[in-house]
């Protein structure tokens, strides 16, 4: 059996890499200024690296595949 589910939820979805890139920046001990411009950098480019999978910032589809146990985050083409 084959199940594909489409998930849509901006806030989870920036939420999500907005923490984790904070989480990241924090732990370099550096000053405000400096960190939050490192932060600011950083979050630009782990949003355009998740593009390949996370459409429009909140479109994630997900394939199951019951039968072979497995899944997989499917590529939307952008507009």
């Amino acid at each position: 059996m084959k199940i594909s589910i489409t998930l849509k939820d901006p806030d989870g979805v920036s939420n999500s890499v907005y923490e984790a890139v904070r989480a990241e920046v924090n732990k370099l001990g550096l000053d405000e200024d400096e960190t939050e411009a490192l932060f600011e950098i950083r979050l630009e480019k782990v949003e355009k690296q998740l593009e390949k999978w996370i459409y429009c910032d909140e479109y994630v589809t997900l394939n199951f595949d019951l039968d072979l146990g497995t899944a997989e985050v499917k590529t939307e083409s952008r507009r």
